[in-house]
């Protein structure tokens, strides 16, 4: 769901892992979901991206389960 809410927005990995203050690396474990971002990082990315509550809600519990 990031990944998608990403390309929307015609940004590239690089883009924001330098807008969240973060490695490409690490960028690109929270895109693909294998990652759950550090708090302060999840805040930006909800305002990067303009998530909504539920989309928000949606992708913690999917990484959730993902990475249990």
């Amino acid at each position: 769901m990031i990944k998608e809410k990403r390309m929307s927005k015609k940004y590239t990995q690089e883009k924001m892992s330098k807008l969240l203050g973060i490695s490409l690396r690490q960028y690109v474990r929270i895109d693909n979901e294998e990652d759950l971002p550090r708090r302060d990082v999840l805040k930006n990315l909800i305002i990067e991206l303009e998530l909504t509550d539920e989309e928000i809600g949606e992708y913690i519990r999917d990484i959730t389960n993902k990475i249990a």
